[in-house]
């Protein structure tokens, strides 16, 4: 096993990050994650505390994730432990706003939740701007970026195409793109193919990989002869059923082979999987303490070459 402390700086800014993050979708969500029933607030400071205490300082929220309840949260444990913290959060582009002060009023909205006076990272959530434009948009985030209310500017499921137009758009103001925020995992493998990673590539533009356990299906917790299903949303996902379940298994037994050499979960080699990819940084949840360890235990270490190829073959698409 080879170690690393390795870091990774977000495209060509100053903002440099261990290669794994948190993602705080759950943080608050009562639709999709049944926040208040399966888990509640307290889990959540435990699931905070303990991904700090292992060295993740990278946390990724968004305005609209539990209609602010994410930021809030957040915002309270940093204001507890008093410890610095990298924040990644999202602007949505709702119909309704038209212009670049919607930017800076959907900024302050986040500032104010999260009681910061900026964030590491400001990302676009969706490329869908409607009437402003991403013409607009761009120029709206790299005002912020001047006026140092954030420190960087990502967007989040950007084609190529896209992405290129962004960049363009902030390089002719002198602001980097730093972050496309995709899907990103052993069981979702498309910006491998669309162009995505290798414009990320040419660009110096960092991933940061959502779902990058597929909603836990890379975890081992699920297998089709056991009756443990997901809670929430999750549970109408076709891949939970029993034969999307065993469609998975040879991905899952060879996760857990190559963890055993190193004490480590299938997770955990998910993880790492994703982090050996260079310029990529998963952010998996965490709705407890132990999920936040489980997590940490993707850093520090590094799969070999033959053990990166051989998960690459098992589950790259023919």
């Amino acid at each position: 096993m080879q170690t690393t402390t390795q870091s990774i700086t977000l495209g060509n800014t100053n903002v440099s990050t261990a290669p794994l993050g948190i993602g705080t979708w759950a943080w608050g969500d009562k639709l999709f994650w049944n926040y208040g029933k399966d888990y509640d607030e307290n889990q959540l400071r435990d699931a905070f505390n303990t991904a700090i205490e292992a060295g993740i300082t990278l946390f990724d929220t968004a305005e609209i994730y539990g209609t602010g309840d994410s930021e809030k949260l957040i915002g309270r444990f940093m204001k507890e432990r008093n410890q610095p913290v990298q924040i990644a959060t999202k602007y949505f582009p709702f119909p309704w706003r038209f212009n670049g002060d919607a930017v800076a009023d959907a900024l302050s909205g986040s500032l104010k939740r999260l009681q910061l006076p900026s964030v590491a990272l400001y990302q676009v959530h969706m490329p869908f701007d409607f009437f402003m434009g991403k013409k607009t948009l761009m120029n709206a985030l790299a005002d912020e970026v001047q006026q140092g209310r954030i420190q960087a500017i990502g967007v989040s499921n950007y084609t190529a195409e896209q992405m290129r137009y962004a960049h363009s758009v902030l390089s002719d103001r002198g602001v980097p793109l730093a972050v496309n925020q995709m899907p990103y995992s052993l069981l979702g493998r498309q910006i491998e193919t669309n162009g995505v990673i290798e414009t990320a590539r040419d660009l110096n533009i960092t991933i940061l990989a959502y779902s990058p356990l597929a909603q836990g299906l890379l975890t081992g917790k699920y297998a089709p002869e056991n009756e443990v299903r997901p809670s929430g949303a999750r549970r109408l996902n076709p891949q939970f059923s029993r034969e999307g379940l065993e469609k998975i298994q040879p991905i899952v037994a060879l996760l857990r082979e190559i963890g055993q050499k190193y004490d480590r979960t299938p997770a955990q080699v998910a993880l790492n999987w994703l982090i050996a990819q260079g310029n990529v940084i998963p952010i998996p949840g965490a709705k407890n303490a132990d999920q936040s360890r489980q997590n940490a235990g993707a850093l520090g270490w590094l799969l070999t070459a033959d053990e990166v190829d051989a998960i690459d073959r098992l589950t790259r698409k023919p």
